[in-house]
């Protein structure tokens, strides 16, 4: 009983000790503390060299036969969250201790499920992504958290292990034929009138992470080694980032920007929240192969070749 109840308090402030650590006075919105400064004011990893995120080029990244699919156990749990709250920085939402957990897909261990949290920008017309894809910025990223199951929630050696997180990462992009949907979005946002403040939160239940990633392949996707994208900045994950987008309304989309606050009494919204892109030092992106085309490929052939035989055939009953 003890160990789950210290695995609880673990995991209550797992995200604090991951991102926002509070000794370290690190913001999005003023620039004496926003994103350029980070490596003066967070030494310790924010100015290394396998810093996330980064922009993927798709043409340059490496197929591997080795990314496959992925066990998501507990995803389909509409139980399995806790609370939504405005941490000032972003919109989290905790799970239940032992609820998820995340294996396969090219990973060597087997992650347990901690949290998942937004990036956004201002309104859908300012995109707030924190990856690019060839450039181009999405209006949000969802970002799933994973840490190693092997250290039992223990922070430390977490961050100490160059793999020892796993993170998730989902485009957000606007679907423009529907209003207030997908329904596990308005859900979702509709909790955002009551957590407008810093630190305020409430439970939240009725929603599984796979209605929130409905649309989304999970066999295709692209894969390389990064850090958080918040102070301390520790280089400690594995990033994957789906190829598929998952399509939400605007107006669902716009309430991020327009209802969550960076302070307690206060006014100022909290807006472009997403570090920009790092450089990628040399680091390879790689993705995994798409079966589809490849039998799109050899089905192409096969027709060629028999077109090619058919035709020889013609030739020699003429000669």
């Amino acid at each position: 009983m003890q160990s789950f109840y210290l695995i609880s308090v673990l995991a209550y402030f797992l995200p604090v000790a991951l991102g926002d650590d509070p000794s370290i006075a690190w913001c999005y919105h003023d620039p004496l503390c926003n994103d350029t400064t980070w490596h003066r004011i967070s030494t310790d990893f924010c100015n290394g060299t396998r810093q996330s995120p980064i922009n993927i080029v798709s043409a340059r990244a490496v197929a591997d036969s080795s990314l496959g699919a992925f066990t998501f156990t507990g995803f389909d749990d509409k139980t399995a969250m806790s609370t939504i709250s405005n941490t000032g920085k972003t919109v989290k939402i905790k799970f239940k201790t032992g609820k998820l957990s995340v294996s396969g897909g090219g990973l060597s261990d087997n992650y347990d499920t901690m949290q998942f949290h937004l990036h956004w920008g201002n309104g859908s017309s300012i995109p707030g992504s924190e990856h690019t894809l060839d450039g181009t910025r999405y209006p949000m990223e969802l970002h799933i958290v994973n840490g190693k199951s092997i250290y039992n929630a223990n922070l430390t050696e977490i961050v100490a292990d160059g793999n020892g997180l796993a993170a998730l990462g989902f485009f957000v992009e606007v679907d423009s034929g529907t209003t207030d949907q997908p329904a596990s979005w308005k859900s979702l946002t509709s909790h955002l009138a009551n957590i407008t403040e810093k630190d305020a939160y409430v439970n939240i239940t009725d929603i599984s992470m796979n209605d929130l990633i409905s649309g989304v392949d999970p066999t295709s996707y692209y894969r390389y080694l990064g850090s958080l994208t918040t102070p301390k900045c520790n280089e400690a994950v594995i990033w994957t980032v789906f190829k598929d987008t998952i399509k939400v309304s605007q107006n669902l989309i716009d309430l991020f920007s327009n209802t969550v606050l960076v302070k307690n009494n206060s006014t100022l919204l909290l807006t472009n929240a997403y570090r920009n892109v790092q450089p990628l030092n040399g680091r390879e992106v790689r993705t995994t192969t798409s079966s589809t085309t490849s039998s799109a490929a050899s089905l192409a052939t096969t027709s060629l070749l028999a077109l090619g035989l058919a035709a020889l055939h013609a030739l020699l009953r003429l000669g």
